[in-house]
């Protein structure tokens, strides 16, 4: 079937992608730092920067200091940049056929208007001066480190650190919750709830430090990173040390040696470290997700925001753990793409970076979006301390390890009946259901010391606890 006689939806505003339909409102903050109109604005803002940082430093003959009155209006043209000033770059673009280019023009056109607002301006005479000096890569580099370090620190690293602490949340109130580990699937020796959900905060913390020390590294260095134009047209300034000056001015780390485009690592490193976070909150929705299956999380409905499913009137999926999963593949993906491809160049520059740059927005966005529904999903769970110690009642065996390891060291101690205590505890109880009594008078047959019998007959599944409560509440 054809829908040639329906709606052309290509000729309306609709958005093709999720991130831009359905989950709008979720990623709607990344825009104002990694999409076109702000990586725009962000070129504008280090196009206006360099223009008064010259001028500040009288490197240019004829290009006075700017009053205080010329710098505002310059830096106004950033703080105003909206959707006119988008349509309007858009129009020049359509004929530069180069979006750098198009942002030049644009400021230069600014500067020709400058009168209008200022009285006695020079300005319009500094219309050479603009982008003086610069490749499109000097202006992109540092566009894209504005932004991205933005949109990281501002947005996504937040939302990990609100998640982080939800965790820490829930760690502490299930401390004291004990619970049924399963190794490969199969009961092992109990835990914590509390401490099992400790662990994911302190493995996601470790990549919050590495996030927040990331180098976002910027250049301004010229065709292929030796200031060579810059040299010949103005030898007396120490280049590399105004460059170093610049970069710093805008916030970000100077990189010294390029080729023409800043090299991206510092890149692909932030990727890499981002897409680690991406997986380790993966294994923390499809752990919550089995949880749920085996009934030791409920699911309330008002936190889940889901009737549940749409014919069996009995069931509320987890979805949003499900939709985490699968929004933290898709930005693992994209990631790890950029992340591999970003440190390669041919020669001295291609233009692959700029095509695979685009899309950071869209790799950050479904981690966002993950992130939103992970901390959704977690206040929709309710613990059911109860199914957790119906389990844990129904599997006495799992006490066979501290039985053996106590069989053990009062073995090497002297005490005598001690041999073989794995292959004792094997045959006792592997491939069988353990109860109480059966535990409990297998340790009495033992011939232990008095103090390692109690000691043993003291422990029940719920208490075979070890440190786990300690561990939930980062006590030790």
């Amino acid at each position: 079937m054809r829908f040639d006689n329906c709606f052309d939806f290509a000729k309306s505003d609709i958005a093709l992608g999720p991130l831009d339909g359905r989950y709008r409102s979720q990623v709607a903050a990344l825009t104002n730092y990694l999409s076109e109109p702000a990586l725009n604005r962000a070129r504008l803002l280090v196009e206006v920067e360099w223009l008064i940082f010259l001028a500040e430093n009288q490197i240019l003959t004829g290009v006075t200091p700017f009053n205080e009155d010329e710098k505002r209006y310059l830096r106004e043209l950033v703080a105003s940049f909206g959707s006119e000033e988008v349509s309007e770059l858009k129009r020049i673009e359509a004929e530069t056929r180069h979006d750098v280019k198009a942002v030049e023009y644009f400021l230069q056109e600014r500067l020709r208007r400058a009168g209008e607002q200022i009285a006695n301006t020079d300005l319009p005479r500094y219309l050479a001066a603009v982008h003086i000096f610069c490749t499109s890569e000097d202006i992109n580099n540092l566009s894209y480190g504005i932004c991205i370090k933005g949109a990281v620190s501002d947005v996504w690293l937040p939302q990990l650190l609100s998640l982080v602490e939800q965790l820490d949340e829930l760690a502490g109130s299930a401390a004291d919750v004990p619970m049924l580990a399963h190794t490969h699937g199969q009961p092992a020796t109990p835990v914590t709830l509390g401490k099992e959900i400790a662990v994911f905060a302190h493995r996601l913390r470790r990549q919050i430090r590495r996030i927040e020390n990331t180098e976002y590294l910027g250049k301004i260095n010229g065709a292929t990173g030796t200031w060579a134009a810059h040299q010949v047209g103005v030898p007396s300034a120490n280049w590399p040390l105004l460059a170093k000056a610049f970069v710093e001015h805008l916030g970000l780390q100077w990189n010294p040696l390029t080729t023409q485009i800043e090299s991206h690592d510092w890149q692909s490193e932030l990727y890499s470290d981002i897409s680690r976070a991406n997986r380790i909150m993966h294994n923390l929705a499809t752990d919550c997700w089995s949880y749920i299956s085996m009934g030791y999380f409920h699911q309330n409905l008002a936190g889940q925001g889901s009737t549940g499913s749409s014919t069996m009137p009995h069931k509320v999926n987890p979805i949003r753990f499900e939709n985490a999963e699968a929004n933290l593949e898709i930005s693992s993906a994209l990631l790890e793409t950029l992340s591999a491809t970003l440190v390669t160049s041919r020669l001295q520059r291609d233009l692959t970076d700029s095509s695979t740059q685009r899309n950071i927005g869209v790799a950050l966005g479904h981690s966002l979006l993950a992130l939103n529904n992970l901390a959704g999903g977690l206040r929709g769970l309710d613990v059911a301390d109860q199914v957790m110690k119906r389990d844990l009642d129904q599997n006495w065996e799992v006490l066979g390890e501290a039985v053996q390891q106590v069989m053990r060291v009062e073995g090497l101690a002297g005490t005598a009946g001690m041999d073989n205590p794995y292959e004792r505890l094997k045959e006792l109880t592997r491939d069988n259901r353990v109860d109480e009594a059966t535990m409990r008078d297998f340790v009495v047959s033992l011939g232990l010391p008095e103090d390692a019998q109690a000691r043993l007959l003291a422990l029940r599944p719920d208490n075979y606890i070890g440190y786990a409560s300690e561990l939930a509440v980062g006590n030790i």
